[in-house]
């Protein structure tokens, strides 16, 4: 009886720790790294979660609809390092967004490099998902410093 009850515990622990792993992915799992994407558009929406982040813009299309794009980035941790922190969007402010789709055609965005409203460019990637840029998804850049 006891064997079977610390078997139950043990089973249970496992499957609440596989949890968090299973909504962590890797970018080749779902993000199309052929296809590189440029984005402008207004901010509508913001979640800071772990483990990875999602802001969302309305973007205008080709023919002048709107489209609400969600983008996705590094968790909270990992953009402050990189010098992006909550205070500096707010709600309706601009953002220029470079990134990759989502293999689904759904409007989903790998934020790799996020333009803040102050100028700033930002990497948005999850440091170690393999996508494109990878290695130096670590750095932020200044705008000013950038190699033309």
């Amino acid at each position: 009886m006891l064997k079977t009850r610390l078997l139950g515990m043990f089973a249970a622990a496992g499957f609440v720790a596989a949890i968090p792993a299973y909504a962590h992915h890797s970018f080749a799992a779902e993000f199309d790294g052929s296809r590189s994407v440029r984005l402008t558009g207004t901010i509508t929406r913001i979640e800071w979660s772990n483990p990875h982040s999602y802001f969302f813009i309305d973007v205008r299309d080709d023919k002048g609809a709107v489209v609400n794009w969600g983008c996705e980035g590094a968790g909270p941790g990992a953009l402050t390092r990189r010098g992006w922190k909550k205070g500096d969007v707010k709600l309706g402010d601009t953002l220029i967004v470079d990134g990759y789709p989502a293999k689904d055609g759904s409007h989903l965005i790998d934020a790799r490099r996020v333009t803040l409203p102050d100028g700033r460019s930002v990497s948005g990637g999850s440091a170690g998902d393999g996508g494109p840029g990878d290695s130096d998804s670590l750095t932020a850049v200044d705008p000013a410093k950038a190699k033309k």
